[in-house]
This record gives structure tokens, C-alpha cells and sequence, in this order.
């Protein structure tokens, strides 16, 4: 019997990456010490993260007729990821423009091209049949991802919805989604300006309006990521605890790109493979953390057996 499906639905992008002492403040310039050219895009990293950690994956996307088209679809297939429904495009496959400094944090800018080509068209049923997740986020179109937030919904299939790059949201996504994955600053903003993210160490009694206000928006499940604190799952549906704390992973960072990608990658390959979600929350704190031990993304990624090695050091 085949293993479960991941469906990821999303973006494709060039990474264009060069490393830094230090960012540059607004209007300097500084000098940088490397540059690379890397496969990216939220949703291939996280198509990688999962397909190396074990999961059957299956990616839907789109990319230009370009050099960096070729590279993404090479380097997403290597890592065992079905690329046969990511579409080939007249528009430049998307970029994204990366600085990282010494400390290993990064800035970011994305340009989507043939991202922003992707429609609700390209979500075909068919994909999402014996799916088990669906693994979204936010660099394509809020029409394509309720799309897919609903073809997951109707084949019976956990919707994970990374609210990444933050925009904001229809009630029907939030309602189809099973799983909502933020960092603090994307639930305050998810939330409204009145909303109080606590920090990871709070009490239950802290957080408590937080999920008070995420069920009230419809969401059962949720979890805030809090860089070096860690992470908190809120579980609405938890038969005991609704709050547990996920203790972070320490390694020495090396380069922070792609980690949060990781992390979403391995939370949907756990789901799959029938963790619950404080099990996957764990795990995945270890492979975002290794990723961040190496520069670049996807081939930064861990495999299943360095994660359960790093786990059982």
C-alpha cells in the first residue's frame, strides 16, 4: 500500500541569494561576500522538505520557459517530488532576491512571474484524490489557494494553510482550513491590531484569548511559530491540554532562508504519516533547525533519518 499524499499548491521561485556582513539600512550600500543562484519558492521548498523526510508528494505550480524554469523542475524532481502538474509558462519563472548576513537572518524580496500565472484552473481534482494533506501558502493568487483549500476539503484531506507572506484572508479559506501555521506576527495581524501574541514561556491563561480569537475566526487548530522560542500548538479540539509549548532546536545558524519552509514541510509530512500535530510541531523544530545549519534552501534540507538522528542524540 502506497503512503498517503502531500498536494502542495503554490509557488516556484529563482533564488538569487548574496551573503553580507550585515544589512544594508535604507539607501546603503554595502559590500557582500558570495552570491548563488538556488531552486526556491515556498511551496517547492516545502514540496522538498516533505518529499525528504519521507512524505509522497505531488506539486502544483507553474514555471517560466526559462534556465530557471529547467533548474526548479530538476532540482524538485530529484528530491523524488511528482512535478508532472506544474505547468510550463511564456511568463519568467518567479524570483526571489535574498540578502543574509553574518548572523545567518535574511531580507527578502519576491517578484511572482509565472506564480502569478497560476489559477484556479490548474487545480485539478484528480490531484487531491488520495491525498492526505494539502500544504498552501500565500505566494500565488487567494483565488488559486481557495481553490485548493476546497479540492483538499471535499477529497477529505487535512488543509494546512501557511499564512505566508501574510495577506489577508476570505472567512472561507479560514474555514476550510484544517491547520493554520503563523509566526507571532502573522497572527497578530491575522488577528487585529488589538491582538496580544505571548511569548512561548506564558501560561495557558495568557494565551487563552489568543485561541479564543483564532476558533472564534473559525480556526480549531493552530500553530504559532516564535523563532528561538520555539513554537505553541493551540488546539481547540484537544480533548485535555489546548496549549503546548514546543521547545526550539539550538543550532549554530548558518543561514535562516527556507528554514520556516522546513519547518511547514515536515508538520505536512508528519500529518500525513499520522502524527497528531504537537508530534509533528517537534519534529519539525528539528528539521528547520538543521536546515539552518547549511546555506541555501532545499539542498539544505534534512533527510527523514538525520532528523530521527538528530532526535535521538
Amino acid at each position: 500500500m502506497s503512503t498517503p499524499g502531500i498536494v502542495v499548491v503554490g509557488s516556484l521561485n529563482a533564488d538569487l541569494t548574496i551573503y553580507t556582513e550585515r544589512l544594508p539600512q535604507p539607501g546603503e550600500t554595502v559590500h557582500g561576500n558570495g552570491f548563488a543562484v538556488n531552486p526556491g519558492g515556498k511551496s517547492a521548498n516545502q514540496a522538498v522538505a516533505a518529499s525528504k523526510l519521507g512524505g509522497r508528494v505531488s506539486l502544483i505550480g507553474a514555471v517560466g520557459e526559462d534556465p530557471n524554469g529547467i533548474m526548479l523542475l530538476d532540482s524538485t524532481a530529484s528530491a523524488g517530488v511528482d512535478v508532472s502538474r506544474v505547468r510550463r509558462s511564456d511568463t519568467a519563472t518567479g524570483v526571489a532576491v535574498i540578502s543574509v548576513d553574518a548572523r545567518g537572518e535574511n531580507s527578502i524580496i519576491i517578484s511572482a512571474g509565472a506564480n502569478g500565472t497560476l489559477s484556479p484552473a490548474d487545480v485539478d481534482f484528480a490531484a487531491f484524490r488520495d491525498a492526505a494533506v494539502v500544504c498552501l501558502c500565500l505566494e500565488v493568487g487567494i483565488d488559486t489557494v481557495v481553490a485548493a483549500a476546497q479540492a483538499g476539503h471535499d477529497a477529505g484531506a487535512t488543509v494546512l494553510l501557511n499564512l505566508s507572506p501574510y495577506a489577508d484572508v476570505p472567512e472561507l479559506l479560514a474555514g476550510l482550513s484544517d491547520v493554520l501555521l503563523v509566526n507571532a506576527h502573522e497572527a497578530a495581524l491575522f488577528l487585529g491590531s488589538e491582538a496580544n501574541i505571548p511569548s512561548a514561556d506564558a501560561n495557558a491563561e495568557a494565551w487563552e484569548p489568543v485561541r479564543s480569537q483564532f476558533a472564534d475566526r473559525g480556526l480549531q487548530r493552530v500553530l504559532v511559530t516564535l523563532g528561538s522560542q520555539g513554537s505553541v500548538v493551540l488546539d481547540s479540539l484537544a480533548r485535555g491540554e489546548q496549549l503546548t509549548r514546543i521547545a526550539p532546536t539550538r543550532v549554530n545558524a548558518v543561514d535562516t532562508t527556507g528554514a520556516g519552509d522546513a519547518f511547514t514541510g515536515a508538520v505536512a509530512a508528519r500529518l500525513a504519516a499520522g502524527d497528531s500535530l504537537v508530534d509533528a510541531a517537534s519534529f519539525a523544530s528539528v528539521a528547520a533547525a538543521l536546515a539552518a545549519t547549511k546555506k541555501g534552501t532545499q539542498a539544505a534540507y534534512a533527510t527523514l533519518e538525520e532528523v530521527t538522528a538528530a532526535r535521538d542524540a
